[in-house]
């Protein structure tokens, strides 16, 4: 294992050994870029705490347990903050070491910068992955408060390592500038607001090596306010479930979660909602059935 991994915690119903999981889950608890409320760096702990606390492992969408499935978690990601060029190496090697092992690495952020290091052994891997993005906002800035390397840049940078346009599947979006919207019309594949255009064109998706990359501001406010940069609109969890199960026959390569931020939200909903999304994810990926089982 790398050596920066740390195992406080485990997710409750991650009981499989590294060897034998399909899935790994790693907290990458990164938040330092963020542009207007911290404390994203919280949540790998904090879900991990919830989950013990107040989550059966059952699934009544999936009709399954996670318990009973190849998850294993591995821990964390030791960060060390201050530093980002060495935060994100750790993650790389991290993400690297999974995707050799013949692992479906799951990344709990942290801020949407994780996505960076965590995708890009999976590109190497995959030369044409495509990327899945639900998020509020576009985050295809090229520069964000003179950094090129941040959480509102992030679509940018994959955007750059990516041969071609029309990779990105940018989902559930309703916020960015002028210059983002037309970076996005002419290089990725859009689909605002809702999620029901881009539901159409999972089938054609089928076959092809995807990343999932889920930013909870995608969700309503309301349901998660506990969130770095909230944005009025957004899905709701029923919306969210259809869409995971019609993504189910996709090949889920990797996958994370970011931009949950359990101290801005006293009442802890925040946490509880996403510690939900996070089992039915890894039900998801790791309870499909993979050919010849």
């Amino acid at each position: 294992m790398p050596e920066h991994l740390v195992r406080n915690a485990v997710y409750e119903g991650c009981t499989a050994g590294f060897q034998e999981a399909r899935v790994v889950l790693v907290g990458a608890g990164w938040d330092g870029t963020a542009s207007y409320r911290p404390g994203s760096r919280f949540a790998p702990i904090a879900l991990r705490s919830e989950t013990v606390l107040a989550q059966e492992n059952y699934s009544p969408y999936f009709q399954q347990d996670l318990s009973e499935l190849p998850v294993h978690d591995a821990g964390d990601v030791d960060i060390p903050f201050g530093n980002k060029e060495e935060a994100l190496r750790r993650i790389e090697q991290t993400a690297s070491f999974l995707v050799d092992s013949g692992k479906i690495p799951v990344f709990i952020g942290g801020e949407h910068l994780i996505t960076l290091p965590a995708v890009q052994p999976l590109l190497r891997k995959y030369p044409n992955l495509v990327v899945v993005q639900l998020d509020a906002h576009l985050d295809l800035m090229d520069v964000l408060f003179g950094e090129r390397f941040s959480h509102g840049t992030v679509m940018r940078r994959i955007y750059e390592k990516i041969a071609g346009d029309g990779r990105i599947f940018q989902v559930g979006i309703r916020s960015g500038s002028r210059e983002e919207y037309q970076f996005a019309a002419a290089h990725t594949r859009l689909f605002p607001f809702t999620l029901r255009d881009f539901v159409s064109e999972i089938p054609q998706l089928i076959g092809k090596p995807v990343y999932l990359t889920l930013d909870v501001d995608v969700f309503d406010p309301s349901l998660i306010p506990g969130t770095g940069t909230p944005e009025a609109g957004g899905i709701f969890f029923p919306e969210f479930m259809e869409l995971l199960q019609a993504m189910r026959p996709l090949n889920i390569v990797g996958a994370d979660l970011v931009e949950l931020a359990p101290p801005i939200d006293p009442t802890n909903t925040s946490t509880i909602v996403v510690s939900k999304i996070l089992r039915e994810l890894l039900i998801a990926l790791a309870g499909k059935k993979e050919e010849g089982e």
